[in-house]
């Protein structure tokens, strides 16, 4: 007779519900010190924020690069949520590219200090080992280039160069909302889009052969 694995201790099932539930408050408290003492935040101040002690927090986290992973977890989630519901109802390819760039825009213009925080790696000579979500950047790389291996495939071609223009995108953009945000926002974030969206549209269709001619002003943004 097979041997069985016993069941496990309903009491190690509440810690594990316990210990999840205040890795997300301590997530939370990070976004939070954030919004309060700028990207460049300390684990005192975010511990301060959780009403805790650094020594708490690490209990949940092995350290700040381990927390700032959860944090980009957390705001990856939700940005990429935005991104496929404006896409979502874009009635055609060139729509749906102005949406992606403009909701891409206003989620780091509603907070750009949470922005800064989340591209930055906390410890640039130590990667992120076995991290599933890379950055922020390479999450959403991901998602552009699921939706330019469809337009691919509906244009018949092959969707090979999904994965590089789906990243180059999501760099052209990150590049350009980087500097814009450094600079002080020089321009309103309606036109940035449209540039940009200009920019990206031009290599697209011609590689595409779609001219959406319907929809030839990138000044009509979500």
């Amino acid at each position: 007779m097979s041997r069985t694995e016993a069941p496990r201790d309903r009491r190690d099932s509440r810690w594990d519900e316990h210990r999840r539930a205040r890795r997300e408050q301590l997530v939370d408290a990070a976004v939070a010190a954030v919004g309060r003492h700028g990207a460049g935040v300390g684990m005192d101040e975010i511990a301060a924020t959780a009403g805790t002690s650094k020594t708490v927090v690490y209990r949940h986290f092995a350290d700040r690069t381990e927390l700032h992973v959860a944090v980009c977890a957390r705001v990856a989630g939700q940005l990429t949520a935005r991104l496929r519901e404006a896409m979502a109802g874009a009635p055609g390819p060139r729509p749906m590219l102005a949406a992606a760039v403009d909701t891409y825009l206003a989620f780091l213009e509603a907070d750009p200090e949470l922005y800064r925080f989340v591209v930055r790696h906390p410890q640039p000579d130590r990667p992120s080992a076995g991290d599933p979500i890379g950055s922020l950047a390479e999450l959403v790389g991901e998602q552009a280039a699921a939706l330019a291996a469809v337009a691919l495939s509906d244009a018949g071609r092959d969707p090979v160069a999904a994965q590089p223009w789906g990243h180059g995108l999501v760099g052209l953009v990150r590049s350009a909302a980087d500097w814009w945000l450094r600079a002080g926002r020089p321009l309103p974030r309606a036109d940035l889009a449209a540039h940009l969206t200009d920019l990206a549209w031009a290599g697209l269709a011609g590689v595409l052969g779609t001219s959406d001619s319907s929809n030839s002003s990138s000044k009509e943004i979500p």
